[in-house]
């Protein structure tokens, strides 16, 4: 869901040509046999709600040399962010955080898988995107 929230947060503000935002997993379970899934039928229910399009996504795989693709990596809780270091192995240029930690409210996103309350985890991660891009603002990154 974030990766299609940020790229609307991003459009939003007429900002989309500053970024290149992609998503990845980091675990295996909605990848099989090299072929990831589609986004889960009630998450692409939420987002359709607020007229965003996640047509055609498949969860693909985080690897260690996306690391370097990157200038942010974003994580929605602890144990993603836990998950993703053991991938890439260290952060020596701090550009892993937790989304909600840009927020004046700093936690972790709830799960939705687990929660089945995908209209909180969509306001979450709106919360995240949008402090998010008040941070690069505000430190000129933009």
């Amino acid at each position: 869901m974030a990766e299609f929230i940020f790229k609307d947060v991003v459009s939003g503000r007429n900002l989309a040509d500053r970024f290149y935002i992609a998503s990845a997993a980091t675990s295996t379970e909605e990848i099989w046999d090299g072929t990831g899934n589609l986004v889960y039928p009630p998450a692409w229910e939420e987002l359709a709600k607020h007229g965003i399009s996640c047509k055609g996504k498949r969860a693909v795989q985080l690897k260690k040399e996306d690391y370097e693709k990157y200038d942010y990596i974003l994580e929605m809780d602890h144990w993603n962010l836990k998950n993703m270091l053991r991938i890439v192995k260290s952060d020596p240029e701090k550009k892993v955080k937790l989304l909600l930690d840009y927020s004046d409210a700093p936690r972790d996103i709830s799960d939705p898988w687990y929660t089945g309350r995908f209209d909180v985890t969509y306001a979450d991660v709106v919360e995240g995107c949008e402090a998010f891009l008040d941070y690069l603002e505000k430190m000129k990154k933009l």
